[in-house]
């Protein structure tokens, strides 16, 4: 039998490996690329050209004192204006520049809307013009004319305050910080000072009584203004003037409390 050979093909004589082609790149995808492109182009343009993009809806919320159309008109935006175009810091900056405006908070919510808030000034008493008119107390003395042909009186009246006086600022001021229940025996304050107390005033009571304190004093005393009327009751006294001062006394309605600023008459059991 014939023995098989194995016949070798020498080395520099076997075939070489030939490499995998390398993928073609797609010629269309430049072309793709721009397409795309154009079209979030001409997308975008379409888009700021419609009613989306736009301040379609203004609200306001909050006010009592100042019109709506108040406060539309000092934002300085309006209805069509680039919703993307309007800044709410700026509008909150203008807002807030009202003179009953105390704080405003200024949103927008797609599409289109632009929210207003507004937090007024706090209205402390009323007051009477020269001319006979009710008038709103601002917490920072400042007056507004009352709106409507009836409102309720359910805060203090002052009366024979000038414009130009520091006190009446400084009451306004005080009585903001005070709790308005506090004031609902009150009916009306009027400056009172002396030669001791510059800033005294004389508050007059529903129930008949004077009271004659400090600006100064008014937040700490006025917490037992109920107290003290309470407890003069209970001994038959019903009218008289209160002193609130460094020394809490009562005396009756007939006596000068301008020459003793601390008279302890009367004063009050408990």
């Amino acid at each position: 039998m014939a023995k098989w050979r194995c016949r070798c093909l020498p080395e520099q004589l076997r075939i070489p490996k030939i490499p995998a082609p390398k993928p073609k790149k797609k010629k269309g995808r430049k072309l793709v690329f721009f397409l795309f492109i154009f079209f979030v182009a001409v997308l975008i343009v379409l888009f700021f050209r419609s009613s989306f993009s736009r301040i379609t809806q203004i609200e306001v919320a909050g006010n009592k004192l100042v019109t709506s159309e108040q406060i539309e008109q000092t934002s300085e935006v309006l209805i069509g204006d680039q919703f993307f175009g309007v800044s709410t810091a700026d509008v909150m900056d203008k807002v807030n520049h009202m003179k009953m405006i105390l704080s405003s908070e200024v949103t927008k919510s797609f599409p289109g809307k632009l929210k207003i808030v507004v937090h007024e000034q706090p209205k402390v008493a009323f007051e009477v013009s020269e001319d006979g008119r009710q008038q709103y107390v601002l917490a920072d003395g400042s007056t507004y004319p009352v709106q409507g042909l009836s409102v309720m009186i359910d805060k203090p009246i002052l009366s024979g305050w000038s414009a130009s006086d520091p006190n009446k600022a400084a009451l306004a001021k005080t009585m903001a910080t005070i709790s308005q229940d506090l004031f609902d025996e009150i009916s009306e304050i009027r400056p009172f000072p002396s030669e001791s107390y510059s800033d005294r005033i004389k508050l007059y009571t529903r129930s008949g009584f004077e009271v004659i304190t400090t600006i100064e004093y008014l937040p700490d005393k006025i917490l037992y203004l109920s107290a003290y009327i309470e407890n003069l009751k209970e001994n038959d006294i019903n009218n008289g003037v209160l002193t609130l001062l460094e020394v809490d006394s009562h005396q009756a309605l007939n006596a000068d409390p301008e020459g003793d600023d601390t008279a302890a008459k009367d004063e009050p059991k408990g």
